[in-house]
């Protein structure tokens, strides 16, 4: 029996990487979904790959009348919202706190916490009369700080664990259940940035220190965290909100 039948999905992010492998799962399990990012020729992509139950839509989750078109777009298109996945995010780059450029800093607090708030301020209200599931995808970085030059990243990841409890409070006299997946060391483009920005022109270097440091001694696949998604969105999951889950290879373990 498929999991998801009859919901409605936003996801943002969903043209790469784990966005994208959580709405492959969420089409097959039957759900309809709409994938969002800024990268209109991935987003078309996406979409001619996940078949009719997909839509796509350009939208920057950092502003607020972006987040409303999404929103609006997601009603009009799938005829209600059951599901939000907040996963858009954005790495930064790799610096020392005391040398990490301002611009680079706001970038990464615009899109990683301002746009999961944003996304919370639109999809709560049209959620409240059926209910629903929201799940936020934060890191690893949230509760530990892995290593060093990530301020930024490890800041927003830990901000998006803390919007991800107060809605969950907020959020539950309406049934709507408030979740964040905690994804590891994951093989997608983010990481392939942090290696290469831990160790400038040898990226391999910073990926076999990295694996080294793993229970498991892999990275996760972005399958293998949409799997998680996709329990948290659904109804099996229906006692669970306000709660962190990772998915890390056992690196929160250490």
């Amino acid at each position: 029996m498929n999991r998801l039948d009859g919901k409605r999905a936003l996801i943002t992010g969903g043209a790469s990487g784990i966005g994208l492998a959580a709405a492959r799962r969420f089409v097959e399990q039957g759900a309809a979904v709409l994938v969002a990012g800024r990268r209109e020729q991935a987003l078309r992509d996406a979409v001619g790959e996940l078949g009719a139950k997909a839509h796509y839509i350009v939208a920057d989750v950092s502003k607020p009348e972006d987040n409303r078109r999404m929103l609006q777009a997601t009603l009009e298109r799938l005829g209600g919202i059951d599901v939000f996945v907040a996963n858009a995010g954005v790495e930064g780059v790799s610096a020392p706190l005391v040398d990490y450029p301002l611009e680079a800093f706001d970038e990464v607090m615009a899109v990683n916490v301002r746009g999961v708030f944003l996304g919370l301020q639109c999809a709560i209200p049209a959620m409240r009369a059926r209910g629903g599931s929201i799940v936020i995808v934060s890191s690893i970085g949230g509760i530990k700080a892995r290593g060093t030059g990530n301020s930024a990243y490890v800041a927003s990841k830990h901000a998006e664990i803390g919007l991800m409890r107060t809605a969950a409070m907020e959020c539950a006299p309406h049934a709507i259940r408030v979740n964040c997946v905690l994804p590891g060391p994951t093989d997608t483009r983010m990481i392939q940035s942090i290696e290469e920005g831990r160790s400038p022109g040898a990226p391999e270097k910073a990926r076999a220190a990295i694996l080294a440091g793993l229970p498991l001694k892999r990275y996760g696949t972005p399958e293998e965290v949409a799997e998680l998604i996709v329990f948290l969105a659904g109804d099996e999951a229906s006692i669970c909100t306000g709660g962190v889950y990772v998915a890390d290879g056992g690196l929160s373990a250490i």
